[in-house]
This record gives structure tokens, C-alpha cells and sequence, in this order.
């Protein structure tokens, strides 16, 4: 069995505590209604670290608990929505950071499915020779491209890294991913404006679709929601089904850490009690790709999590995507 063994986890998360009554003085809202509707009591905010120091920390957190030299990294992985630069990759800074110059680096956005499609990656170059030991960072500033005006979304989102590192194993593995770009309005935010390029000419330009703009992150909440719900429940399936199984047999789902009544309904959808659901996003809200890792750490480190179980995590997001892996635990 081609399986993975996740060797170590790390996480970092910002000083700064937000809560949701903190919200009532920029935007009409209540802490009733935004845990009514979404689960989130509090986030973590930046003061100021950039994505890729965040994703540092917690790669250095990972490799000290794991007693891992990062030498001995061969691939880094670092998913983000919220990087710093155009160029160079955030995986490339956190090398020359972490001091791991034998690792070959990339970045993957994917969006809140972006630490499933890391680990699935991660997996296939494991298998086709050349690389032992992937680090995956996962890290998001979503305060940098938050709408605070917007109080149907700023109330959801969070600060936070987490990161890991995967090595072969023995255990069962299956995955499967997707994306659907005809809905990739549905969730956005786009780049700022070019620079002025002095030598175009609009006359040349060829004729395009319009295009959504704007660099805040907008969300059609209604839409992500049919979106989410349908999906998660779908992707879960379809990683069982991969891998000979029935949903019930699964020991703890992780899933993205979004909304609770998206994970409630997807639940219900799979036949399983949410006891099986790992949640952490009533302390942490809805951290993109750093919300899955962040809460298998945490499971992890509460003794949820235990050899020989059987473990899905699935992520949904922007562009649209989705995916689950599904994994038995060594």
C-alpha cells in the first residue's frame, strides 16, 4: 500500500485575539448573530507578520517537535491565497529561513482545498522517486485582503499557519480532487492594478470576457453554501469509494473550517454525527488552507487522533475546488 506518514506537525498563530464583539463597532452585527450563523466566537489576527514568516514559524515548530533537520527536507510545499510577492514562491523564503537548501520549492493555490491537494502532491512525488521528505506549510493573512465593511464576510476569517512534514508509509491512502471554474466568481479577490505599461496600445487589445475585479475578498455566500455543502459530502465519497470503503467506517473527519451549519449539513448528507467532525474554527475561524492543518495539529495534540484510525480531511474553496484524502494513521 502506497500510504503516507505525516511525521510531525507545527502550527504558529498570531497574539492577537479578535472577537466577535469586536465586530459591532465597525459593522452592524452581534456576537449572537454571527455564532448563529457561522460558529465563529473569536479569530486570530496579524499585528504585522507576513504570511511568509508565519508559514516560517510554524515549519520551524514542526521541525523542532518532529527533531527533524531540515537538511533532510527534500520538497517544500507552502499553500497561501496571501502572498507577499508576485515572485519569488514563499516556499523559496522559507528555504533560505529554515535552512533547508536540499529542498526543491513551490508554491499551490488552491485555496481553502489547498493542504489536501499538498498532501496529495506531496504523495506522488514521494512515489516517483528522488524525494523522502516533504515539508507542506500552509499559511493565510486573510486580515490583508479582508473586506471590513462587508459584515456578511469579515465577521469569518482568520490568521494562522500550520505546517507538516510526510514521509512514505504503510497505511491505506486514497484522494480524489476537482475543480469547477464556472464558478470561480462565486469566491474571489483579485490583484491590485498593473504597472503602467507604456507601450500598450488598447486598440490592439483582443476582445476578452469581462472579468470580476476587485482586491478585497468578495463572496456570494449563498452560492458557496449549495457549493460547500454538496461537495464536501461528494468528495468524501468519492476518496471512500477510491479506496474499496464504506463512509462509515471512517474514524474522524477534518474538514475545512468554514462554517459549522456547512459542515453540520454535509455531515447529515453522509450519514455520520458530528462527533466524527473535528472543529476548532468557534477559537480559530475560517483560516483558508491553514484550517485543516491547524485543526489536525490540534486533534493531533488533544489525543483525538490515534494510530490505526481511519482519517478524512476535505477542503473546499475558491475557484471553485474540492478534495478529500483519506488516510489511515501510523
Amino acid at each position: 500500500m502506497q500510504g503516507i506518514h505525516i511525521s510531525a506537525m507545527g502550527c504558529y498563530l498570531p497574539a492577537q485575539v479578535v472577537k466577535n464583539q469586536d465586530f459591532e463597532r465597525l459593522v452592524e452585527t452581534s456576537d449572537e448573530w454571527i455564532v448563529s450563523h457561522t460558529g465563529v466566537r473569536e479569530r486570530r489576527v496579524s499585528s504585522g507578520e507576513p504570511t511568509w514568516w508565519m508559514g516560517v514559524l510554524a515549519a520551524r515548530d514542526a521541525l523542532e517537535r518532529g527533531k527533524i533537520d531540515a537538511a533532510s527536507i527534500d520538497l517544500i510545499l507552502f499553500t497561501t491565497v496571501t502572498p507577499e510577492y508576485y515572485t519569488p514562491a514563499l516556499a523559496c523564503i522559507a528555504q533560505a529561513h529554515l535552512g533547508a537548501h536540499n529542498a526543491f520549492a513551490l508554491d499551490l493555490n488552491c485555496a481553502c482545498s489547498g493542504f489536501v491537494a499538498a498532501l496529495d502532491m506531496a504523495r506522488r512525488y514521494l512515489y516517483t522517486g528522488g524525494v523522502d521528505r516533504v515539508l507542506i506549510i500552509s499559511a493565510e493573512r486573510l486580515s490583508a485582503i479582508t473586506d471590513y465593511t462587508d459584515r456578511s464576510t469579515c465577521v469569518l476569517f482568520g490568521d494562522g499557519a500550520s505546517a507538516c512534514v510526510v514521509e512514505r508509509g504503510e497505511g491505506l491512502y486514497s484522494s480524489h480532487l476537482s475543480a469547477d471554474g464556472m464558478g470561480a466568481s462565486s469566491l474571489y479577490a483579485a490583484h491590485g492594478e498593473p504597472a503602467e505599461n507604456p507601450f500598450a496600445d488598447p486598440a490592439l487589445a483582443p476582445e476578452m470576457p469581462e472579468i470580476f475585479q476587485g482586491e478585497k475578498l468578495h463572496m456570494n455566500g449563498r452560492e458557496v453554501y449549495r457549493f460547500a455543502t454538496k461537495t464536501m459530502a461528494q468528495e468524501v465519497r468519492a476518496a471512500c469509494f477510491q479506496a474499496g470503503i464504506e463512509v462509515e467506517e471512517i474514524d474522524l473527519v477534518i474538514p475545512h473550517q468554514a462554517n459549522v451549519r456547512i459542515v453540520e449539513t454535509a455531515m447529515k448528507l453522509l450519514g455520520l454525527p458530528m462527533e466524527r467532525a473535528y472543529l476548532n474554527l468557534e477559537q480559530l475561524g475560517n483560516t483558508s488552507s491553514a484550517s485543516i492543518p491547524l485543526a489536525m495539529d490540534e486533534a493531533l495534540q488533544k489525543g483525538e487522533i490515534q494510530p490505526g484510525m481511519l482519517v478524512c480531511a476535505v477542503g473546499f474553496g475558491a475557484g471553485l475546488t474540492s478534495g478529500a484524502v483519506l488516510l489511515r494513521w501510523e
